[in-house]
């Protein structure tokens, strides 16, 4: 008999639910996402380009492919990948932020597929994806392999996985911890905890234990003259993102 699998750590999807109603405020408590976002999107749209051979100069480059954005929270990303043509479905456990993202998306006009929904669930009801987007979730979960596990079950061969998170570090904490829930207050204190932080070569071999194979890893850079992020080749010291794909 197949084992239970829960990913889901009730601490966690307790401070989401919490904040939900704040999704769509630029200035509220999910404005750190709000700036960065320009910078996410860059880079899972030019990994995806890249992988199925699009053209993000058309009007609507993912049309025919089927994306899910994990841990979608209120829809930040489901809704530009929407509108660049993909069938995305935004799944999070959290309901709280599933009713957020379905009543921002009606109101923009956006058919997204928004489910209350957990990884090992839509495995549970065999859902298979070209691209799975993983954004800032894998340092929520309660455990990082079995999410990953559940992750990649989800991908079709050949599939796309992006995933992203914090790494684990002295400078990580100086501003993940310290300077964002406690100097800044972009987020309320006790949103992150720093001994779930996860570092590249961590990621990478639980990524490989899942089975995929990892070909991209970059940093996110704040710059706090610019107040503005960025991608960068070599700085993966607080945030960072990976690309890998799952074997024909």
């Amino acid at each position: 008999m197949q084992h239970s699998i829960n990913t889901v750590d009730p601490q966690e999807l307790q401070k989401f639910e919490a904040m939900a109603a704040e999704w769509w405020d630029p200035n509220g408590k999910f404005r750190p996402l709000h700036l960065m976002n320009p910078c996410r999107l860059g880079y899972i749209t030019e990994q995806i380009a890249a992988e199925f051979n699009r053209d993000l100069g058309q009007s609507e480059p993912f049309e025919g492919l089927r994306i899910i954005d994990i841990g979608c929270g209120g829809g930040l990303l489901s809704e530009p990948l929407t509108r660049l043509g993909a069938d995305v479905l935004g799944a999070d456990a959290a309901e709280r932020n599933i009713a957020v993202a379905k009543i921002h998306a009606e109101q923009q006009g956006l058919d997204i597929d928004y489910r209350a929904e957990t990884a090992e669930a839509l495995v549970a009801q065999d859902e298979q994806f070209d691209v799975v987007v993983n954004m800032e979730v894998v340092e929520h979960v309660a455990d990082p392999q079995e999410y990953l596990n559940e992750c990649a079950k989800l991908l079709k061969a050949g599939g796309l996985h992006i995933c992203s998170t914090l790494n684990r570090n002295a400078k990580s904490f100086a501003m993940a911890i310290v300077g964002a829930e406690y100097v800044m207050r972009w987020l309320p204190k006790g949103t992150h905890e720093w001994n779930k932080f996860i570092t590249p070569d961590e990621l990478f071999a639980f990524i490989a234990g899942a089975g995929l194979e990892p070909i991209d890893k970059k940093g996110f850079v704040f710059n706090p003259i610019s107040w503005s992020w960025s991608i960068s080749h070599r700085d993966l010291s607080v945030n960072y993102v990976t690309a890998s794909v799952k074997p024909r």
